[in-house]
């Protein structure tokens, strides 16, 4: 996991204007590293598997391989890279199919710079990081919301109280340190969960604890 002085960020949007954009803003910030930059799908594929960047920034509308085919590939070469996806939409099915695939967090263009800039420091920590807008998009879409309606039944005390930390955002070590265990607990608390909950990953356990306001 990268320190705060040494995150080393990956571009990926097809717009000349947004990749100067936020080449500009991380400038500003001595703990961001820019590593590289590329205008479509499978230049960013190419390029990540070779820079090995903590957190890729993508756009999901691109040419030759767009953001969503980009994911999966991605995720494959390049394992480690959390991908923290940059989008001009909220409700486009594109966003849900990066959510499903995992992806660390999903902001829009429209945020100002301090919540993206916070977004990227929370992906690199191993965190999530969803736009209030996005997470309205997805609570109100049919997947998550047959989702939503499962029983918390079956999970221990314990296991609500990790849920709780997770809907917030709070990473692993963050959730060992407020509950006083070890990270590797928190962990077979996490899969516990998503077990009970039939949930594929943390972003749809983050999104289901607020939905049922534990988070």
């Amino acid at each position: 996991m990268p320190t705060l002085d040494s995150i080393k960020i990956f571009i990926a949007d097809d717009h000349p204007i947004v990749r100067q954009g936020l080449r500009l803003l991380l400038s500003t910030r001595p703990e961001f590293e820019l590593v590289g930059e590329a205008r479509n799908g499978r230049e960013a594929v190419q390029l990540v598997a070779q820079s090995s960047p903590d957190v890729l920034i993508l756009d999901l509308v691109m040419p030759e391989m767009d953001g969503t085919q980009a994911i999966t590939a991605i995720q494959q070469v390049a394992p480690e890279t959390s991908i923290l996806v940059l989008t001009s939409f909220t409700d486009d099915e594109k966003v849900l199919s990066a959510i499903q695939a995992g992806v660390a967090g999903c902001m829009i263009k429209d945020s100002s710079p301090d919540e993206l800039l916070e977004a990227i420091r929370t992906v690199a920590r191993g965190g999530r990081a969803l736009h209030p807008l996005v997470i309205q998009r997805l609570a109100q879409s049919p997947h998550q919301s047959s989702q939503s309606n499962q029983p918390l039944a079956d999970l221990t005390p314990r296991e609500i109280e990790v849920l709780g930390y997770v809907g917030r955002g709070m990473t692993n070590q963050q959730i060992a340190d407020e509950l006083r265990i070890s990270v590797r607990t928190v962990h077979a608390h996490i899969r516990s969960l998503l077990d009970k909950l039939d949930l594929a990953n943390r972003t749809r356990l983050a999104l289901f604890a607020r939905d049922n306001r534990l988070g």
